[in-house]
């Protein structure tokens, strides 16, 4: 992330913008829009002065950790083509997808809030995870491990119902029986 003069952000003062995003997430979630903004300082592990000098209203801030969580899903895709085989690499950014839709059904409250307020923290938000998607499919589709006739919006269409369903927390081990099921169904052929 940089300054908005367009100065990227010393090392220690991005650590400390990571950690009041990550921060932000787990307490907006725990306690919607009563979360303490102080508590958020206190969990990430700064001062209130530091927290309000980069998100200067609860506004910002939840804009900016709903945002955050999008890029760690959307900067996956990449990552994880470059690290694995593209089978491997789609169901792990399944796994992050239900990570990001966790940590956004747990801040329904705030983003509800949010807009409105008049902030749409979800302009392009589809579009990018679109892309994402599309590249991990076409990946797997190019090695001839997955299906070349599934489109992004379809997959799309699965995560997003296996995140209403299993979505919270505790439905976790649902959620990846159920990405697997999924992933099997995307097979070019039976193992």
């Amino acid at each position: 992330m940089t300054r908005a003069e367009g100065r990227p952000l010393r090392a220690d003062a991005q650590r400390n913008r990571d950690k009041i995003l990550s921060a932000a997430v787990r307490v907006f979630a725990e306690d919607g829009l009563s979360a303490h903004l102080e508590r958020i300082a206190k969990e990430a592990g700064v001062g209130s002065g530091t927290l309000y000098r980069n998100f200067p209203t609860r506004e910002v801030l939840i804009e900016a950790a709903y945002r955050n969580e999008l890029a760690k899903l959307c900067d996956a895709a990449p990552q994880l083509l470059e690290s694995m085989p593209p089978k491997q690499a789609l169901r792990a950014w399944m796994g992050h997808f239900i990570d990001y839709a966790t940590a956004k059904l747990g801040m329904a409250e705030a983003l509800r809030a949010l807009v409105e307020s008049g902030v749409d923290p979800y302009v392009r938000s589809k579009e990018m995870m679109l892309d994402a998607l599309a590249s991990l499919l076409e990946a797997g589709a190019q090695a001839g491990t997955i299906r070349a006739d599934i489109s992004a919006t379809d997959m799309f269409a699965a995560l997003t119902g296996i995140a209403l369903a299993s979505g919270k927390p505790e439905q976790r081990e649902q959620a990846e029986r159920l990405l697997d099921l999924t992933l099997d169904g995307l097979r070019t052929s039976p193992r």
